[in-house]
């Protein structure tokens, strides 16, 4: 079976913390298992865990449209969650929560390879950059880790909470398509 397939279905019957009790579906992620620009949320929500797949809500449909507008197809990157179920209320993940799940993440990141890692999100960038992580003064900057580039952009629901936003949006987007582009 292939390490993708298996991760996937050991990931499905997780138990290693309480929300698995709540799910209606593993949010395990969804994109192009050869991309070379991943994107990483925080959790997922409820249109989400209601379809299983990342990223589908109104905050995702946001998402599609910057993709589009700096011409990146979704079809072409992957997207995750650190956690693979969703928090009751769409409340913040838990630090054990977190801690539960996010060796699916990595193992998710050693198997993908990707070249290009995307947080969506504060707390996205708070556990996968560094824990004192600013959002609102560090969003897209570069950070080197190992065989790929970071960074963090706003995660989409705070920009249908803001549009102010949304410029800075636009230009962390084109920075990321840039990048992508020069590590072709």
């Amino acid at each position: 079976m292939d390490k993708f397939k298996e991760l996937r279905e050991r990931c499905e019957s997780c138990t290693d913390c309480p929300l698995h009790a709540t799910r209606t579906n593993c949010v395990f992620g969804k994109g192009n298992p050869a991309a070379d620009l991943m994107f990483i949320g925080e959790a997922p929500g409820e249109q989400e865990d209601l379809t299983g797949e990342p990223f589908v809500g109104r905050a995702g449909q946001l998402l599609d449209r910057f993709l589009y507008a700096v011409d990146i197809r979704r079809e072409d990157v992957y997207i995750a969650n650190i956690l693979k179920c969703r928090p009751p209320n769409n409340r913040d993940p838990l630090p054990a929560e977190e801690d539960a799940c996010i060796k699916y993440l990595r193992e998710q990141v050693r198997i993908l390879q990707p070249k290009i890692i995307v947080c969506l999100g504060r707390i996205s960038a708070m556990k996968l950059i560094r824990p004192d992580y600013k959002i609102t003064k560090e969003h897209g900057q570069w950070v080197e880790r190992g065989s790929f580039f970071m960074t963090a952009v706003y995660h989409p629901a705070a920009l249908l909470r803001n549009p102010r936003l949304k410029e800075d949006m636009l230009r962390d987007m084109k920075s990321i398509k840039e990048k992508l582009s020069s590590l072709k």
